[in-house]
């Protein structure tokens, strides 16, 4: 049976969590569909989840559809949890994307649409809540196309518009607005040339195809629009699921080729990786590799079947399942025989999909004997986000988070008092700058010369490159100490991560991206030169080469939309007037957008209210970075200050002999 996995996709509010509902219960998964506001959700499964009636966690359920199994995966909402959206993209093949009809296109349904078409992967639009009072539809598709994309297919009209009656009915041939829109954004001159001769002879079934085909390419996105609610036009879009979506590709007998997009615990404290299937077969008990360099052997594997875990002897392409017993597996590794050629965009580093975190806060055990608790429990909640970003100052003996939002500052409080019993603090939350090198710079350190005190020679170059952290090791095989790293890339994969630790701190302490770094010598002592002499002496040549290179400070800024009252406007401009790229009034209600620096967000969210007699809303989601004005912000580092080459040196020797 072919495979569709199936995404969810939606700002938070907009009904995704109900919508899934409504399908699990259409598939017969459910007996009755539960309800966010009364905690009763199949996938909303965290007790944290139904309290809020939010959803934090991806959760995985399927049911059946026609010839096919849908293997459903709702997604987070809320725009502090983008990290878990980002994963569950990669592994999907096709989408659902959620609007509501009362308050439309919002901040997240653009960035989550702009990032489904920079994956290619084929969306439905489900425009849901035409049962409620305000509901639109003529305003909302405009909406969709002015501010996600103009290629949309509306197939759903609408009856008793914002009324609890509200219906949805299919729009076909004899719509000529559905026949003329889809001839016109297919682009097939023969579709284009029977239209022409007769408006009504275009059949159905060529309809359909077209759309199909227009739809899978990424072309065209249909419109449904319905209540997930109370069911109007849910069957509709269950006809659209498999009628015009691809399911999954891939050969079972195929070498094994599978995705980490998700990790938990099992209550022994093993880790649990939730696997996608490209190709191939996993059947347990089998060594298989992962990752860059690791491997291990399964040792249970648990399939998907409705909302529930079904052990399994093995699982194939196409498919998503639980794999057990890989105890170093990570987010994004890629587990099959041709680990060694997948590409590092499956969850590496540089390969973000949307932006990184743009807070920090450092945590603190309220008691301190909890302080090692704190850390495991940070530890292990970090390889199941690993945009959490922990970090670890020994010197000061403190631990930092990256965070998207006070949402999720307040989330992971939680998490850790009733998950793992460690009651904490958190300090005031900053803002995370980067830096950015401001031209190439290039430093050496030779073997026996001028105070080196490693067995290894390292040459680099650092320049400004493409977004992330770009490495090249560019030396003859003569030089590769094969005595240790047994091959060239295993040499490449040690320096690297060496590398990509060092850059967590540049001049500044902050982050360092959007680099080029090329190793264009190393040198050697073959037995004596071990692992540690090319480890200790990278940070000291990179360091050295990005100060001769120099880096500018960039502050994170976040696109900003905010709709009031007409007549509150005046009061508005003047609060919001220094970010205001433009500005327009739309009957009773204004409109200004903006970008503004992150570190000023949050206290004009808290203005808004006030501004705005309470009837304002601001949405807001990151843009961009730029350069910040001197003096540059600072951050206190945590390292051993490869900067100072004699502080340097101290902290690593001694840290060595204690």
């Amino acid at each position: 049976m072919p495979f569709l996995n199936l995404g969810i996709v939606a700002h938070v509010d907009a009904g995704k969590t109900s919508l899934t509902e409504r399908l699990l219960y259409a598939g017969g998964v459910i007996d009755a569909v539960g309800s966010v506001d009364a905690g009763t959700t199949r996938t909303d499964s965290l007790a944290l989840e139904r309290r809020r009636g939010i959803t934090i966690k991806t959760a995985v359920a399927s049911f059946p559809l026609g010839d096919r199994t849908v293997n459903l995966i709702d997604t987070p909402g809320h725009p502090d949890f983008i990290a878990e959206v980002e994963r569950a993209l990669r592994v999907l093949d096709g989408a659902v994307l959620v609007v509501s009809a009362v308050e439309g296109v919002q901040a997240q349904t653009r960035v989550l649409m702009r990032t489904l078409r920079r994956l290619r992967v084929p969306t439905l639009i489900f425009v849901n809540k035409i049962d409620r009072a305000g509901a639109r539809y003529d305003g909302v598709l405009g909406e969709i196309a002015a501010r996600l994309t103009p290629g949309i297919v509306p197939v759903s009209g609408v009856r008793d518009l914002g009324t609890p009656g509200a219906s949805a009915h299919p729009l076909g041939c004899a719509d000529p607005a559905f026949v003329s829109r889809l001839v016109d954004l297919s682009a097939d001159s023969l579709l284009l040339d029977r239209w022409v001769r007769d408006e009504q002879a275009i059949p159905y079934a060529v309809l359909r195809d077209v759309l199909q085909s227009c739809t899978r390419s990424v072309e065209v996105h249909p419109v449904y629009f319905g209540s997930a609610v109370t069911g109007a036009g849910v069957d509709a879009l269950l006809h659209g699921l498999t009628d015009l979506l691809p399911v999954a590709s891939g050969d079972p007998s195929d070498p094994p080729d599978g995705t980490v997009f998700k990790i938990e615990r099992d209550r022994a404290g093993a880790r649990i990786a939730y696997v996608r299937m490209r190709g191939g077969t996993l059947r347990v008990r089998d060594h298989v590799p992962f990752g860059s360099d690791a491997n291990g052997v399964i040792t249970a594997i648990d399939g998907v079947e409705g909302g529930a875990s079904v052990r399994r002897q093995s699982v194939s392409a196409g498919e998503i399942a639980k794999v057990h017993g890989l105890r170093e597996i990570r987010i994004g590794d890629t587990i099959g025989d041709d680990v060694a050629g997948a590409p590092g965009a499956e969850g590496g580093a540089g390969a973000e999909l949307f932006a990184p975190p743009t807070l920090e806060t450092v945590v603190e055990a309220v008691h301190g004997w909890q302080r090692r608790e704190l850390h495991a429990a940070l530890t292990e909640l970090a390889e199941q986000d690993p945009l959490i970003g922990l970090r670890q100052d020994d010197r000061r003996g403190e631990l930092a988070v990256s965070l998207y939002g006070e949402v999720q500052k307040e989330v992971l409080e939680t998490t850790l008092a009733e998950e793992y019993g460690v009651a904490v603090a958190f300090r005031e939350t900053s803002v995370l700058h980067i830096e950015r090198p401001t031209g190439p710079g290039h430093a050496v350190e030779l073997l026996g010369k001028d105070g080196n005190p490693y067995l290894a020679t390292l040459e680099m170059v650092v320049e400004p490159g493409p977004p992330g952290v770009t490495f090249e090791l560019d030396v003859p095989i003569e030089q590769v100490p094969i005595h240790l790293f047994k091959t060239e890339r295993f040499f490449a994969d040690a320096l690297e991560e060496t590398l990509r630790r060092t850059l967590t701190q540049g001049l500044h302490g902050w982050p360092v991206t959007d680099v080029r770094v090329r190793v264009t010598r190393t040198g050697f002592v073959s037995p004596a030169t071990g692992a540690g002499d090319f480890r200790k002496l990278l940070p000291l040549v990179l360091m050295s080469a990005l100060a001769r290179a120099g880096t500018v400070v960039c502050e994170p800024l976040h696109r900003f939309r905010l709709d009031g009252p007409a007549d509150t406007l005046g009061a508005a401009l003047g609060v919001f007037g220094r970010y205001l790229e433009s500005s327009r009034v739309e009957g009773p209600v204004f409109v200004v957008e903006g970008l503004v620096p992150a570190a000023r967000l949050r206290e004009l969210e808290i203005a808004v209210p006030g501004l705005t007699r309470g009837e304002g809303v601001l949405e807001a989601a990151f843009d961009s970075y730029r350069p910040a004005p001197p003096p540059y912000p600072s951050r206190e580092r945590w390292d051993d200050n490869p900067l100072d080459r004699r502080q340097y040196l101290l902290r690593v020797e001694r840290r060595l002999r204690l």
